[in-house]
């Protein structure tokens, strides 16, 4: 399907598609109400959790989603090495961070796809707190069932909709103290 808009189309779909991960990543319900660190590290968490959601969809349809998903990869670490750049990481050290980070990406990806596979929330709950929340206790539940929740509603989506902007993530909503 890419190859019908050609590169530069192509590259504008992916650069949406990652617009909308990143987006999703940022909900501060993850942060406020979860306990996503609201750091650099935290961060990459959330943005790592939210590709890997992608990802995991991605992989399980017919071509074109592999190139797709590849392309989306591509981008997500262009656009990690560029904010270490603009943290002011040296030229000589961002290489060697990148490879720390894809290290912790590919870990995230393999400890949450095998969380959602089991089908147990509670199984999901540790992947959480362990990756997300760097701690050995689940997270909440309730950020277990948000995840799992982002997984069904993937699941249901053909690669067209999720490259033309069908909602990928479920909104949280900010608890309001009455």
């Amino acid at each position: 399907m890419l190859g019908l808009f050609g590169r530069r189309r192509a590259d504008a779909v992916i650069e949406a598609l990652y617009q909308r991960i990143a987006a999703g990543s940022r909900q501060v319900p993850l942060y406020l109400r979860f306990g996503v660190p609201d750091t650099a590290e935290g961060r990459f968490e959330a943005l790592t959790l939210h590709a890997v959601l992608v990802l995991r969809r991605l992989k399980a349809l017919p071509p074109p989603a592999e190139d797709v998903a590849q392309d989306l990869v591509d981008l997500l670490f262009r656009e990690l090495d560029r904010a270490l750049r603009e943290l002011g990481v040296g030229d000589l050290s961002v290489g060697k961070r990148i490879k720390k980070l894809a290290k912790a990406f590919y870990g995230r990806a393999a400890a949450y796809e095998g969380a959602l596979d089991t089908g147990d929330p509670e199984q999901v709950a540790l992947a959480l707190g362990r990756n997300a929340l760097d701690r050995d206790e689940p997270a909440d539940p309730e950020f277990a069932r948000y995840v799992i929740a982002c997984d069904r509603r993937l699941s249901a989506l053909s690669l067209d909709e999720i490259l033309t902007g069908s909602k990928l993530f479920d909104r949280l909503e900010t608890e309001t103290a009455a």
